[in-house]
């Protein structure tokens, strides 16, 4: 018996959009395309991935500040629901910047060679 691995969540706060596979949902599933065809699509450039990206990661930062205002002022009655959303955003943001760090050491490495 093999079990799936689950993603921990970075990306999937956004309704409709998993930062790496694309739109998913009804409209996905109308058309015959997988999410894996979607992503891997000639039009799809790293640009364009990477400000998908970036829009999911404040996405659930934005997500993450209303929880906290509706704890505070007490609308929320579960506060693990923030803690969670805190925690996404979090690891979404330490992956932005793990990614940007990787970034400019490549470049860095790159100037290096070429003098």
């Amino acid at each position: 018996m093999t079990s799936a691995i689950s993603p921990i969540g970075g990306f999937s706060s956004v309704p409709g959009l998993d930062a790496i596979t694309g739109p998913s949902g009804p409209e996905s599933l109308a058309t015959g395309t997988t999410r894996a065809e979607e992503a891997q699509g000639p039009n799809e450039s790293f640009a364009s991935m990477l400000s998908r990206g970036l829009e999911s990661v404040q996405a659930s930062q934005n997500n993450a500040e209303d929880l906290a205002t509706k704890v505070a002022t007490g609308e929320l009655q579960d506060p693990a629901q923030y803690t969670m959303a805190a925690n996404e955003a979090q690891l979404g943001m330490q992956l932005t910047l793990a990614v940007r760090n990787k970034a400019v050491e490549a470049f860095q490495e790159i100037m290096r060679m070429q003098a």
